[in-house]
């Protein structure tokens, strides 16, 4: 079994670590309304997906 020859420092640990950061959310807007919505999801104020009403709209109330 491999065993480390040494402990690692928080140094290293960080530098490794630094990559797992959370990359930030893209949105796209919507070419009709002008809202924003993420990219392959629902948009759910209109409940459109490529060009398709897959959902009911949400009303205002």
């Amino acid at each position: 079994m491999a065993v480390p020859r040494k402990k690692m420092t928080r140094s290293r640990i960080g530098m490794r670590r630094s990559g797992h950061k959370m990359a930030t959310v893209t949105w796209v807007e919507d070419k009709k309304s002008g809202e924003l919505h993420r990219p392959h999801h629902v948009d759910l104020k209109t409940g459109m997906y490529r060009g398709r009403q897959v959902l009911a709209a949400k009303s205002d109330t």
